[in-house]
């Protein structure tokens, strides 16, 4: 029987990306129908909303997204979608790894991490209020042992599970003794029921600054959701930047996987946009749904086509206005037919 994703094209270069995935998906030959679901700005103009019901319908029915990004007005307009999805279908867990490619431009050698982000509170719960108006804010940091527990536990289960040797639990107790206090004493807790993996934990500041001079020392990081947040995109720009940072969102029944940067307007419908990310959030589909061979080949093809050099985007050349840079489309078409088994010449 065929697996049943929802496809959520997005905004921007969204539609592009999805599409360019789609294909490199369907070349490994892994049975699945697409249901394909609108949200973001066209859903907002058409319906006054820009995540109908129907698509949160579609994921409960299938299990499985790919979503292409989708815009997030500043200041103005609808609250982020992500966000929505998150909180609606309980995905708790983010996951975002980072790996060196060979080919892409960076200054580190040999990075392979994994980032896990408690998703559903931390001061991300928005629970904030104005003390004196217009003078003083208030956010509300909120820590709790069942969501720390479910998180540190998705990070050791993924550690066991993929062969990874280390979580280190990052937080800052030795100030927020109360709050992180409790996240760091819980991760010891749970830590325990896992003597085949190797534990440590790191204050947050303290993490940036070993990231950026040994990366190699660690392996899977389990955070609070606003460390998480950042620790995520300086991970990203370790191995080149967001535009091949993939990610998921993981809950107890369903999953959404997705890049991990935005919808680019500007560049919408222009065939420029790096296809890597979503294309490498689609592997991370695969090994979901237990297809790790598949995924493993979708992976390896692209390692393959950066290394290689030759159809590749702008901003995966020596010189972002190297013309013979492909675009998203042949990137995309490269990429599909080494994971079927044949080479673009």
């Amino acid at each position: 029987m065929p697996y049943r994703v929802t496809l959520i094209p997005g905004d921007g270069i969204g539609p592009e990306l999805v599409e360019a995935a789609r294909r490199v998906v369907e070349a490994t030959g892994v049975p699945i129908e697409w249901e394909v679901q609108e949200a973001g700005e066209a859903a907002m103009a058409r319906l006054g909303t820009p995540l109908p019901e129907e698509v949160l319908e579609s994921i409960r029915r299938t299990g499985v997204a790919l979503k292409g990004p989708i815009t997030t007005p500043i200041g103005t307009g609808f609250r982020s979608v992500n966000v929505a999805l998150r909180k609606e279908l309980g995905l708790y867990a983010n996951l975002r790894p980072a790996r060196t490619i060979p080919g892409v431009r960076t200054r580190f050698e040999a990075v392979d991490l994994v980032i896990v982000r408690e998703n559903m509170e931390d001061l991300y719960a928005g629970i904030e209020h104005e003390v004196i108006p217009g003078v003083a804010c208030e956010s509300i940091k909120v820590i709790t042992r069942p969501a720390t527990e479910r998180i540190v536990r998705f990070a050791f289960e993924y550690a066991r599970q993929n062969g990874r040797r280390k979580v280190t639990a990052v937080h800052k107790a030795n100030i927020m003794k109360l709050s992180d206090g409790l996240f760091l004493r819980v991760a010891q807790e749970v830590a325990a029921s896992y003597p085949d993996i190797a534990f440590e934990d790191r204050i947050v500041d303290n993490m940036c600054m070993q990231l950026v001079q040994k990366p190699e020392l660690y392996d899977v990081l389990v955070l609070p959701n606003l460390y998480g947040d950042i620790i995520s995109d300086l991970a990203s720009g370790l191995v080149g930047g967001l535009g091949v940072a993939p990610g998921a969102n993981i809950g107890e029944k369903w999953a959404v996987f997705e890049p991990v940067h935005g919808s680019a307007p500007k560049y919408a419908g222009q065939n420029k946009a790096n296809p890597t990310a979503t294309i490498l959030s689609a592997a991370l589909m695969l090994r979901h749904l237990g297809q790790a061979d598949a995924a493993e080949r979708v992976e390896a093809a692209v390692r393959s086509v950066i290394a290689e050099g030759r159809w590749v985007t702008a901003d995966l050349k020596p010189s972002p206005g190297d013309p013979s840079a492909a675009g998203t489309r042949e990137m995309a078409q490269a990429i599909a037919e080494r994971v079927g088994g044949s080479s673009r010449k």
